[in-house]
């Protein structure tokens, strides 16, 4: 979705990018209330930026490589570290017997690989989530990132490589009696 002729709406980006922006940071943060400010970081630098937008890249990829410097500038504060987030939601969930047990086997299960993602360096994560969990292509993902498609490919590789090996490590994974893939922490 390359500029056109006609300017682009800041409106319009806002509402359209909004929530694809929102989950990506929630993704790279791991926390709904910091992902929610850099979301308005992140638009406040859109709309200051949208002036000079050139065109030479898609609003999208454009929108998402402000969204990273934003989540960098973030980490790179000393009292900033990212933090894991408690997944204590499940106790406010109604007691409806096998609804509750799946419902919190589900939100360990992810919030161990929220664990293991957020402790891949920012470069690979940052990858990682762009491409296999916002489906951008690798393409895109490179521009985001600020670096050639080859070395895209390579973080999403080694990415993957090191997101394999720690769910390994710290996983004992098995099928319940629906056949659906499941994991305890090894203790």
């Amino acid at each position: 979705m390359k500029q056109s002729a006609q300017p682009v709406s800041f409106e319009k980006l806002a509402e359209d990018l909004s929530l694809p922006l929102l989950r990506y940071l929630r993704r790279l943060v791991g926390d709904q209330a910091v992902a929610d400010d850099l979301l308005q970081e992140t638009l406040i630098r859109i709309a200051q930026g949208l002036g000079s937008f050139s065109g030479r890249a898609a609003v999208k990829t454009w929108a998402f490589s402000i969204a990273t410097h934003v989540a960098t500038d973030y980490f790179r504060k000393p009292d900033r570290r990212h933090r894991i987030e408690d997944m204590s939601e499940a106790a406010d969930l109604p007691d409806t017997g096998r609804g509750v047990d799946q419902r919190i086997i589900v939100d360990e299960m992810n919030t161990c690989v929220r664990q293991v993602i957020e402790s891949l360096p920012p470069d690979y994560r940052a990858a990682l989530v762009l491409h296999d969990l916002e489906d951008l292509t690798a393409e895109q993902t490179a521009e985001i990132c600020g670096c050639s498609l080859a070395t895209v490919k390579i973080r999403i590789h080694r990415a993957r490589d090191r997101l394999r090996k720690a769910l390994q490590q710290q996983c004992e994974f098995y099928r319940d009696p629906d056949s659906v893939l499941r994991c305890d922490r090894k203790r």
